[in-house]
């Protein structure tokens, strides 16, 4: 397939995920602002009871400690939609990259194999080139003799009937045979299924990797980039879900 066809179908591939990538990020900002009129809600409630604590009753406190616990239940819930939201977007533009990778791995197997067939073609060529190039100095070495034999025998008759003159389509081309040359194509290799997976997207190890501090994380390994990382941070470092188990307790 020509570079031309991968481009365009790479292109046509990636043509919504524009419009896909800003109806995410404008589903999480609705999230964060929805949790910000809830913490404000529970900022609230909170100064209701502190300030009331003491002439409010047993009914109207228990029933402002639940208000503040639903508001809380809600930003999480809030809060875990935007995990999965910035997850699935990760995802969404992740794929498109590997597609990328696929492309280029099999535009690169092509120019290979048009590669090796021409250096066969070249190889092959210059084979019968040289064989040609033999077999003229070979007669023309013989017609040199004939005529010095004749010449020394002082017939020049017959010296011209033996000179032959070396025509150009005296002697046949090589046939040239093209070797069928198929390079495995990268990705169509199979994948060791015992390779480990890490980190959130489940891949394995590859580029910078940080190790979760918490000793009993299931995951204990994550790549920068799936955890917005670009250098390695100072002091203990938490994945986001042990961080979020941590802020629990």
């Amino acid at each position: 397939m020509a570079a031309g066809m991968y481009l365009e179908h790479y292109l046509d591939s990636i043509e919504n995920l524009p419009f896909e990538l800003q109806r995410n990020f404008n589903l999480m900002r609705d999230l964060d602002q929805r949790t910000e009129d809830l913490k404000g809600q529970i900022d609230s409630l909170a100064k209701e009871y502190t300030a009331n604590a003491r002439t409010l009753s047993s009914e109207q406190k228990l029933s402002i400690l639940r208000q503040i616990q639903q508001s809380y239940s809600k930003c999480k819930e809030f809060g875990d939609d935007k995990v999965q939201l910035a997850m699935q977007t990760y995802e969404m533009v992740d794929k498109h990259i590997r597609r990328l990778d696929t492309d280029l791995a099999r535009f690169e197997a092509d120019l290979k194999e048009k590669q090796i067939e021409s250096t066969d073609y070249d190889s092959t060529s210059s084979k019968g080139k040289k064989a040609d190039s033999r077999q003229k100095e070979k007669k023309t070495a013989k017609t040199r003799s004939k005529v010095k034999s004749s010449d020394e025998d002082g017939s020049p008759k017959s010296a011209q009937k033996k000179v032959k003159l070396l025509q150009p389509g005296e002697f046949n081309s090589p046939t040239t045979n093209f070797g069928n040359v198929h390079p495995s194509d990268v990705l169509d290799m199979p994948v060791d299924p015992n390779e480990p997976t890490y980190c959130l997207c489940h891949q394995v190890s590859y580029g910078e990797m940080i190790g979760c501090d918490n000793t009993d994380c299931s995951i204990e390994w994550f790549h920068f980039a799936c955890v917005g990382l670009t250098t390695k941070p100072r002091g203990k470092w938490y994945c986001p879900r042990c961080s979020q188990d941590r802020k629990r307790k």
